[in-house]
């Protein structure tokens, strides 16, 4: 059977027919990434989603970025408050900011929310954290202002708040990834902090009836996202052969979370890297050990069912690499069109080899996984780019 019988060029046709044949439309569709900055990959995936909030009611554009810093961006998309350049300029995490396909998708969700009364939004999907994490005070004091009353001040004033986050310096101290003796999660500050963050969520539940929507949607980011960071900072300071194996379950678990209160909102298209995204087991060498997790876009669908889908995107030419002819990627080479969308089970019947690369930062197709996949997006050429 040619391959061209189990794709069709990607177009918005494509993906409305795409999003029928799934036995539920789909509230989180993912679009996982081969490899960060690519700029091919940031123009296809900004005509999907423009295609999705024209046509098929989708509300919100969700990335790998910080969660917190992510408020900035929503509230320029909903308000207008501030400038473009400002809001890509601490909006984003990872440098995604400086990359040209972001600024145009923001760009053109602004003008299209200045037209229209059902607005886009925008969630950044990733807690602020990279293999290091970030000091948890606006989390908890963002939390915290938006309670109030005698059983606050009886979990904690904001004094002493303030006095037990001390310093953000010592958190967000980069070489704790590769020291857990550096650490700062397991002082008595910080387990103490872990205990007043869980009253504080728990406050927050109690005193929900006096907030306004808006102000729940952001106690609950502010709640998970102190829980989830006090989490990851204690599991930091471990010394144990487990260490990155729970720090990379704790990452995707608080992705999980960020997706499924993204999609309370309406449809969601999120981008992040395949190994966030896909249904399996994350896998990934990290120095000498190998690290497996269950990816943010598995622990959603134990949720979601089948209204979690997931497509995977390949890349024919890839920088200066061209894959070989019995890869699942050399194979989709021979298609006449320059973006695609295939099904993926036509492709399993063909036992394809695994495609190699040097760049550790490209995650090419896994043959042996093609079945958990519901589709892949194809481009012919790729231009592998870092954005500094």
């Amino acid at each position: 059977m040619d391959i061209d019988d189990s794709a069709r060029p990607l177009d918005g046709a494509a993906i409305s027919e795409f999003l029928r044949s799934r036995p539920t439309p789909p509230r989180v569709l993912g679009l996982g990434e081969a490899r960060h900055f690519v700029p091919e990959l940031g123009a296809a995936r900004n005509e999907i989603f423009r295609h999705l909030a024209e046509h098929e009611g989708y509300r919100t554009f969700a990335l790998e970025s910080d969660c917190l810093l992510g408020l900035l961006v929503d509230d320029y998309l909903l308000t207008g408050t501030g400038t473009l350049e400002d809001v890509m300029a601490r909006g984003f995490s990872h440098g995604f900011g400086a990359v040209p396909a972001n600024r145009e998708l923001v760009r053109w969700m602004r003008a299209y929310n200045a037209e229209h009364d059902e607005k886009l939004r925008f969630a950044g999907v990733d807690g602020p954290l990279e293999y290091w994490a970030a000091s948890p005070r606006q989390a908890l004091t963002g939390l915290y202002a938006l309670l109030e009353g005698p059983m606050l001040e009886a979990v904690v004033s904001a004094q002493t708040l303030d006095a037990l986050l001390g310093p953000d310096d010592p958190w967000s101290n980069e070489a704790a990834a590769m020291d857990p003796a550096l650490s700062i999660g397991r002082s008595a500050e910080a387990v103490r902090l872990r205990v007043i963050a869980d009253d504080l969520v728990a406050l927050a539940e109690m005193q929900s009836p006096q907030l306004s929507a808006a102000d729940r949607e952001l106690a609950a980011l502010y709640g998970r996202t102190a829980v989830g960071l006090l989490r990851y900072h204690y599991w930091m300071a471990d010394a144990s052969p487990a260490r990155w194996t729970r720090l990379s379950a704790l990452r995707d678990a608080m992705m999980a979370a960020n997706l499924r209160a993204a999609a309370a909102n309406g449809p969601v298209l999120v981008f992040a890297s395949t190994l966030h995204l896909q249904r399996t087991r994350s896998v990934m060498a990290f120095g000498d050990h190998q690290l497996e997790w269950w990816s943010a876009g598995a622990i959603a669908e134990t949720t979601l069912g089948d209204e979690y889908a997931f497509l995977a995107t390949a890349f024919g030419t890839a920088g200066t690499d061209t894959p070989p002819p019995d890869t699942v990627e050399g194979r989709l080479s021979a298609l006449p069109w320059e973006r695609a969308l295939i099904d993926t089970g036509r492709l399993a019947e063909r036992d394809p080899k695994p495609r190699t690369s040097d760049d550790f930062a490209y995650f090419p197709l896994d043959p042996t996984r093609l079945g958990t996949l519901d589709g892949i997006v194809f481009l012919a050429r790729a231009t592998f780019d870092m954005p500094w």
